[in-house]
Formats: C-alpha cells, sequence, structure tokens
C-alpha cells in the first residue's frame, strides 16, 4: 500500500502541471460566438493584469499549495522530512481545495446571471480530482507508513 502511495503522489507532479494548463471551463459572451477556454494559468494572466491582490491569491492556492503539498509528501515517503509535517501539508491541501471551490462558484455565478454561456471542461475534474487524490494521499500516508518495516 505504501509503494501505491509514493507512485500516486509522484505521478501528481506530473499530472499538477497538466491541470493547470487543462481548459476548466469554456465561456462565451453570447451563444452565437465561439467559447473561448480559460484553464488555471490563463485564468491567472488576466488577473496579473486586473488585480495583482487576487492574483498573488490565487497563485498561492492554485500552484504554491498543492504542488508544495506533493513535494513535502514525496520527501515523507522517502524518508527525508519527518511526518511532524503531515498536519501542514493536510493544511496545504484545504487551502488547494478552495480554490476548486472558487472556480466552482465563478461558474454558478456566470450560468445565474445567464447574459453568457458557461461549460465545464475536462481540466476543472481533472484538478479537482487532482486535489482530492492529494488529500487523500496525505489522510492515508500515516497509517501506510506505520506499517512499513523500520530499516
Amino acid at each position: 500500500m505504501f509503494n501505491i502511495l509514493r507512485f500516486a503522489n509522484l505521478a501528481l507532479l506530473i499530472l499538477f502541471p497538466v491541470a493547470w494548463f487543462a481548459p476548466l471551463m469554456r465561456a462565451g459572451f453570447l451563444p452565437l460566438f465561439g467559447l473561448s477556454e480559460i484553464s488555471v494559468i490563463s485564468g491567472m494572466q488576466s488577473l496579473w493584469k486586473s488585480d495583482v491582490a487576487l492574483a498573488l491569491l490565487v497563485t498561492a492556492f492554485a500552484l504554491f499549495a498543492p504542488y508544495l503539498k506533493t513535494i513535502g509528501l514525496a520527501l515523507i515517503h522517502f524518508n527525508l522530512l519527518k511526518d511532524k509535517v503531515l498536519p501542514i501539508l493536510s493544511w496545504l491541501g484545504k487551502l488547494a481545495m478552495a480554490d476548486v471551490f472558487l472556480i466552482a462558484l465563478y461558474i454558478v455565478v456566470a450560468k445565474g446571471v445567464g447574459i453568457g454561456k458557461v461549460e465545464t471542461a475536462w481540466g476543472l475534474y481533472m484538478f479537482t480530482a487532482c486535489i482530492l487524490a492529494s488529500i487523500a494521499i496525505s489522510a492515508l500516508t500515516p497509517t501506510a507508513k506505520s506499517d512499513q518495516p523500520i530499516a
């Protein structure tokens, strides 16, 4: 089980960047015009132009929090970091999940206004799955690690 957690966590190091560039949603002003795809990265690029403070927050939640957590878990899995850091890493995962809820809230608000058209895309599901997998891996790490023989 512990090796499965290691592999899954290392896979997240590749999957997170893919999810950042994947389309989260397609949005358009009117149904007659084509829908433009919005990803985490393209959304952050727009934010940096309009609201630097919010861009810093989204960058921290969407990029740094999940990736730092994944790196921290990898260090724990390979005995390069102590288990005492797990509560902090769990907290980082919750910050990243807040970003997913924020994106979902934007979609609900945009659909509720009814001016344009918003469709969710596969990247939203991938990003959400990566965050949830990271939370599950960190939750299972203490029990799986305790089952490991001490070398």
